[in-house]
C-alpha cells in the first residue's frame, strides 16, 4: 500500500466531507426561503485497480442532490398576491433579461407597472384570459405567456351584454291580464337604463313578453311562451329572447348593445306574480380595487362596485424528472439535459396541481436532520484528517530509517 495513496484518499473523505458540510450550510442558511428544496450529498466510492499483495487505496466523490420534487410545508398569509402550489407544477417566471425560469416560490407582490414580481425580482407569467377558451398546452416551449399584468387603468365601465329574468307567471289570470317588472343595465358608457319586462296571458298556457326601454319607450325585445299542465315551460319563439341594440342614446351618445336574455326558467303557478330578476352583466364607472385569484390560477381584478373581471390565468409547468433541474441564483430553475422537456399548462388539470391563494410553499429543509448531519460531517472529516496525519507519520518514520 503506498503511504501517498493513503494521503490522497484522507485528503478525499476530508474534500467530501467538506462538501457534505456545505450543503448542510446552504440548507441550514435557507430554512426560512419560500420554496426553497434541500440540497443533499451523495457518496460514491472511486476503485484503484489492486493486486500482488499491494492494495491501491481509492477515494470517495459526491454528488449535490436537490429534493425538488418533495412539497414542503403551507403558511398562510393576509395577501392575495402569495400563492402556493398544493401538488405538482411550478410558477413560470420571466428575469430580467427576458429568459423563463421554473420556481415555487410564490410570494409576489404588484410593481410600479403592476407586474407581479416575487422577491428574487422575477415577473410571474401567464396567458390573458378568454372566455371559454382554455390556454393551449406547449411541450418545450413557452410560446404565448405574458406578464401578469394588474394594473389600475382609472375608472372603468362595462356595457351589458347578457343576463337573465326568472319569474312566476299566475296560472289563474284571466286572458289579456298583465305582470310587470323591470330590470336596470348598463350602457357603454356604465349609464343605468331601466327595461320594463312585460307578461300578457294570451290563452291558456300561454303569454307574451315585451322588452321596453323606459327613457324611449322603444320596444327591444318580444317573446311568446307556452307551459305544460304542471306550469313548466315547453317552448319559446323566438327560442333565445335577444334585444334589439340601441345606438346614439340621447344625452350621452352611448350605445346600448344586444343583451341576450335567458327566460328558461319562467313558470306557471299558482299564486301572484313574482320575480327574482335574474341578474345581469356590465358595470357602472368604477376604479381597480383589488384583485383575487382562483384555485385554477385565474386572476380576477376587483372593482370598487364588487365586480370581479377575470384578466389572466397563470400558467404552470412541469417536467418529468423534477429533481434534475438545474437551480439558479433567485431559488429558480432551469431545463436540464436530464430533466426532461418542459410541459406547460394551467391548474387543476393533468399532472398540474392547484392553486393556492394568501399561501406560500415553506422550505422543505428539517432544522433537526441538518444539525445531524452536520456533527456527522464533523466526525467523519475529523476521522479521515486522522487518515492523513497518520499516513504523513509514517512516512516520517521511513524518512528516518535513512539517518
Amino acid at each position: 500500500m503506498s503511504l501517498y495513496g493513503s494521503m490522497r484518499t484522507g485528503v478525499s473523505g476530508m474534500n467530501a466531507q467538506s462538501n457534505r458540510l456545505g450543503t448542510v450550510a446552504e440548507n441550514i442558511a435557507n430554512s426560512n426561503t419560500t420554496g426553497y428544496k434541500r440540497a443533499s450529498t451523495e457518496f460514491s466510492s472511486m476503485i484503484l485497480p489492486s493486486g500482488g499483495g499491494n492494495y491501491n487505496s481509492g477515494g470517495v466523490e459526491t454528488q449535490v442532490r436537490y429534493s425538488i420534487s418533495q412539497q414542503g410545508g403551507t403558511s398562510y398569509t393576509t395577501s392575495a398576491s402569495d400563492l402556493a402550489i398544493n401538488g405538482g407544477g411550478f410558477f413560470i417566471v420571466q428575469g430580467n433579461g427576458g429568459e423563463n425560469f421554473l420556481t415555487r416560490a410564490g410570494s409576489f407582490v404588484p410593481d410600479k407597472d403592476g407586474n407581479l414580481v416575487n422577491t428574487a425580482g422575477f415577473k410571474l407569467m401567464g396567458y390573458e384570459y378568454k372566455a371559454g377558451a382554455d390556454p393551449t398546452v406547449v411541450v418545450n416551449g413557452f410560446d404565448g405567456l405574458t406578464e401578469v399584468k394588474l394594473k389600475d387603468e382609472g375608472l372603468v365601465a362595462a356595457g351589458s351584454t347578457k343576463g337573465a329574468m326568472d319569474a312566476n307567471l299566475p296560472s289563474g289570470a284571466a286572458v289579456g291580464d298583465q305582470s310587470k317588472t323591470s330590470m336596470v343595465v348598463y350602457d357603454s358608457q356604465g349609464n343605468t337604463r331601466i327595461l320594463d319586462f312585460t307578461y300578457q296571458k294570451t290563452g291558456p298556457n300561454a303569454w307574451s313578453l315585451n322588452v321596453v326601454d323606459r327613457a324611449s319607450g322603444t320596444n327591444i325585445g318580444s317573446q311568446t311562451m307556452t307551459f305544460d299542465a304542471a306550469g313548466k315551460r315547453i317552448g319559446a319563439v323566438p327560442a333565445t329572447l335577444t334585444t334589439t341594440a340601441m345606438t346614439g342614446l340621447p344625452g350621452t351618445g352611448a350605445n346600448l348593445g344586444a343583451l341576450t336574455i335567458d327566460t328558461t326558467k319562467t313558470t306557471q303557478l299558482g299564486g301572484d306574480f313574482t320575480s327574482s330578476g335574474g341578474g345581469i352583466d356590465g358595470s357602472k364607472p368604477s376604479k381597480m380595487s383589488g384583485f383575487e385569484i382562483d384555485k385554477e390560477g385565474i386572476v380576477y381584478v376587483k372593482y370598487g362596485d364588487g365586480n370581479l373581471i377575470p384578466k389572466f390565468r397563470i400558467a404552470l409547468a412541469t417536467v418529468q424528472s423534477p429533481d434534475k433541474l438545474l437551480p439558479q441564483s433567485g431559488n429558480v430553475y432551469s431545463q436540464g439535459t436530464d430533466s426532461g422537456v418542459i410541459v406547460t399548462g394551467f391548474a387543476g388539470s393533468g399532472a398540474f396541481g392547484n392553486i393556492q391563494s394568501k399561501a406560500l410553499e415553506n422550505s422543505n429543509v428539517d432544522i433537526a436532520n441538518e444539525l445531524t448531519s452536520m456533527i456527522e460531517a464533523q466526525r467523519n472529516y475529523t476521522a479521515n484528517s486522522k487518515v492523513f496525519q497518520t499516513a504523513s507519520d509514517l512516512l516520517e518514520v521511513l524518512v528516518n530509517l535513512k539517518r
